[in-house]
């Protein structure tokens, strides 16, 4: 898989925002609603990837700017692509960006109809952290960080305003 920085309202991205979107209507009932400002994931303060197998978008993701902390959004790899490594290596890439932004923390919302998703962060080293966001009051998700820097504090000491 080939990841290129694309805008986040680059249509490549939207196609797979708008798959992802239809897989949370699957299965939440709706859209994730949570406000999304599309300059907010340019560089320097946000980056929005998509991921191309054969010239083809299956993967995408980007992170938004919060202080210290950066907040993964759209984690998504089309059905016929998964199986292949490709969400752990998005998800690396955007760690590594953000570090390499100057971002200490990674923040992000998932929810529990979301078992893969869990699996992947948890798996990466990512623990619960407290609610934050859109979603810190809905009963379904399940809120998440990592330390990417070192000598940051602990993530559940940390706040995630």
């Amino acid at each position: 898989m080939r990841m290129e920085i694309r805008a986040y309202d680059h249509a490549d991205s939207q196609a797979l925002i708008a798959e992802v979107q239809q897989e949370y209507v699957v299965r939440y009932g709706g859209p994730d609603e949570s406000p999304v400002d599309p300059a907010e994931f340019a560089p320097p303060l946000g980056l929005f990837l998509v991921g191309y197998e054969d010239g083809v978008p299956v993967a995408t993701g980007g992170w938004r700017s919060h202080g210290t902390d950066a907040e993964i959004k759209r984690m998504y790899v089309t059905g016929k692509a998964r199986g292949r490594g490709y969400a752990r290596r998005m998800l690396a890439e955007l760690e590594a960006t953000a570090l390499a932004a100057g971002h200490e923390r990674l923040i992000l919302e998932t929810g529990s109809k979301q078992p893969e998703a869990v699996a992947l962060y948890r798996s990466a080293g990512y623990v619960d952290i407290p609610a934050f966001g859109h979603y810190a009051d809905a009963p379904l998700s399940i809120h998440l960080g990592k330390v990417i820097k070192a000598d940051s504090p602990c993530p559940s000491a940390s706040s995630t305003t």
